[in-house]
Parts: C-alpha cells; sequence; structure tokens
C-alpha cells in the first residue's frame, strides 16, 4: 500500500499540489510567528544573555531588568564572601530622555552603566574590546547599529540624555531592547546621567562570576538573604531570564496577542489543507473503486489515503524549512530579532503533522462513494 500510495501520488501530483502548498502556508506561517514571539519575548533577556554573569543581585520580586530598583552595596559583600564567587560588579539600569537635531523629538532610551574593563561581565558578549575601551571616555556611549537611524545621530555626533552632553562613540549589533533603545555607557557616565544623581553605594544591580565548576543554583541558595531580609534577592542567570521573559509574555497581554493571531493564521492555513486534501482524494475516486473492484477493501484504501496525507505532510513542512531558512536570513539582515530553536521546530512540525492526518482522515470518508458499481455508469 506504500508504494501504491506513492505512485498515486506521483502520477496524480498536479492534485495533490494545492494540498501540499497549503501545508506549507500553514507550517510557515507557524514558524514565523513562533520565531518571532521567541525573538521579541527573548530581547527582554538581552541584558542577561549578552553577558557573562552568572548570578544576578536585585531588589526583591523584580520580574524583569526595566523594573529594578537601587540595591545596597552591602548586599554586594555578602555575595563576594561566598568562596565560589570569583568577582562581582554593579551594574546600573535607568531611563534617559534622548534629544539629538532639533527635528526630531524626544526618544525614551535605557541607560545602561557597565564596567567598561576588557573582561567586564555585562554585554560581554556583544561588546567587543575595542568599543569598552571607548566607553571610557567620558559621556562616551554605544548604542545598536539599526537603532541609529530612530536616535537620529551618527558615530561621532553628540546628544543629550537627561540634560546631559553625550557621544556615540561606537556601535554594535545585538543591543536592542523591548520597547525602547538601550544605550550602553560606563558606570561613571552613567551615574552622571542619573536625573537625581544617584549615590555610588547603590547601584541597580550586581553581577557576579563564579569559580569554574560551581553551581550556580546551589552559590545562589546559599547567598540568599535570611529570613526576613527584604533588602535584596539572587537569581541565577537563566531563572532571571525566564522571568523577564515571561512578565513580559503574561503580564502584558502581548503574548497572548500573538498567540491568537497565530492560531488564526493556522487554523486558516489547515483548513484549507484538509479541503485541498479532500478534494484531491475525491478527484481520485473512480481509481479507488476499480481497487475496490480488483477485491481492495475500505480498510485498505483508507490506510492509502493516510500514506498520501502524510507524505503530503513531509513535502509541505520540508518546503516550509527551506523558506523558513531564507526568511530567518533576510530578517537577520534587517536586524528584526527572530529565534527559532530546534524544539520549537519540532512542536510546530509535530502540529501540522497532526493536522494533516485529521485531514487525511476526513477525506477518507469520501471513499464511501467508490462503490464498483459506479464504473459502470
Amino acid at each position: 500500500m506504500v508504494a501504491l500510495a506513492r505512485k498515486s501520488l506521483l502520477h496524480g501530483w498536479r492534485r495533490f499540489l494545492p494540498a501540499t502548498l497549503a501545508v506549507a502556508f500553514a507550517s510557515l506561517m507557524l514558524l514565523v510567528q513562533s520565531a518571532l514571539l521567541l525573538g521579541i519575548f527573548g530581547s527582554a533577556s538581552i541584558y542577561i544573555r549578552t553577558s557573562r554573569a552568572q548570578l544576578w543581585v536585585g531588589y526583591p520580586g523584580t520580574q524583569t531588568v526595566e523594573l529594578g530598583r537601587p540595591v545596597a552595596a552591602s548586599a554586594a559583600l555578602r555575595v563576594l564572601l561566598d568562596p565560589d564567587v570569583e568577582r562581582i560588579e554593579p551594574f546600573d539600569w535607568l531611563d534617559g530622555d534622548w534629544r539629538a537635531p532639533a527635528t526630531r523629538g524626544a526618544v525614551s532610551v535605557f541607560i545602561s552603566g557597565i564596567d567598561p574593563r576588557p573582561d567586564g561581565l555585562m554585554f560581554a558578549k556583544a561588546l567587543p574590546a575595542d568599543l569598552r575601551a571607548a566607553l571610557r571616555s567620558p559621556g562616551a556611549v554605544v548604542v545598536d547599529r539599526a537603532d541609529l537611524p530612530k536616535l537620529g545621530t551618527a558615530i561621532g555626533q553628540t546628544a543629550v540624555i537627561n540634560g546631559r552632553t553625550v557621544r556615540v562613540a561606537g556601535v554594535a549589533s545585538g543591543l536592542r531592547a523591548l520597547g525602547g533603545v538601550n544605550v550602553i555607557t560606563s558606570l561613571a557616565t552613567a551615574r552622571r546621567l542619573s536625573p537625581d544623581g544617584q549615590s555610588t553605594d547603590h547601584s541597580a544591580y550586581y553581577v557576579a562570576a563564579l569559580r569554574p565548576g560551581a553551581s550556580a543554583d546551589t552559590v545562589a541558595a546559599r547567598v540568599a538573604p535570611r529570613s526576613g531580609d527584604a533588602r535584596y534577592a539572587v537569581w541565577t542567570a537563566g531563572d532571571f531570564a525566564t522571568r523577564a521573559a515571561s512578565y513580559w509574555f503574561f503580564e502584558t497581554g502581548a503574548g497572548a496577542g500573538f498567540v491568537l493571531l497565530g492560531g488564526i493564521i493556522f487554523i486558516s492555513g489547515a483548513l484549507i489543507a484538509a479541503q485541498s486534501l479532500a478534494a484531491a482524494v475525491a478527484g481520485e475516486i473512480p481509481e479507488y473503486a476499480t481497487l475496490r473492484a480488483l477485491g481492495v477493501g475500505r480498510g485498505e484504501l483508507r490506510k492509502v489515503v493516510l500514506e498520501q496525507a502524510c507524505w503530503v505532510a513531509g513535502a509541505g513542512l520540508a518546503l516550509a524549512m527551506a523558506l523558513m531558512a531564507i526568511v530567518v536570513i533576510l530578517a537577520r539582515t534587517q536586524d528584526v530579532p527572530v529565534d527559532l530553536n530546534a524544539a520549537t521546530a519540532a512542536v510546530c512540525a509535530l502540529a501540522v503533522t497532526g493536522i494533516v492526518i485529521i485531514s487525511g482522515l476526513v477525506a477518507a470518508s469520501t471513499l464511501g462513494r467508490s462503490d464498483p458499481a459506479m464504473l459502470l455508469r
């Protein structure tokens, strides 16, 4: 029956082409939605994912980096005293108001004050050594290259943040934030840009690197504040990244909108695929009637239809994956945040395959019309 299903597909490929294209469309839309979902909400943890820090110390109850509050330096001292903590450094985060050309309005920016040393932890995976060195100059800032048009400035030009003059010392990639523009500065510059004159013994966060072989979960549990001490909290980098992405996905309502839109597109494509597959099977009713006359039972014919559905699903998914690779390449050249991992792609493929098999079962119901007597009409 497998050979029969395959030969039938090859012989009547024009009938099954619309179903294959419908499967490819539904799969591509689902993959694109998933990649955008992961990319956009993954940018909420850009500060964590681009850094080498394994522990984050911040204000208790903080859901995402943007909601941080100043924490006393005494919290960092308690963490640093742990034998498995190799180093710790402050990370300042504050809001800013960017003003460049008079022809453009103000732009809300997120200011990240980091240690600019070459071995600094924050943005270690995004900022090369030359850009970190450039941040040592007073008033120097680094932004994502895709944000330059939004800021209305260029490398080497100056702008004003919170009434203070800054200079764009360079640009990097992978710094785009969710809901604003990331501006990277040194700790000294960030504190000068703070509208309330932030104290040097308070920072929004303290980030720590551990000694090789140390368990982040074990150290986090060991340095966590004692019961009743609400001055600070400690998270591993993985936990804090998940916490930030979950906040933007579930608490803001944006995630539900993405899921709803993706569901509508997917269901529409699945319905088109089901109709196309049913039409293809209906077009082969005379052939199935001939097989019935030769003694092939309806159960065997249903297996043929299901095998055809699986072949259609496989071809559609292969086409969708090839198109998705092109979409990802184009998106990244335009700095569109997309992220698609193997697990997500596998879930999408299973969902599409399940829908196509169900469509095959629906299409198989038309085999009731494949009575050998129809050949005599």
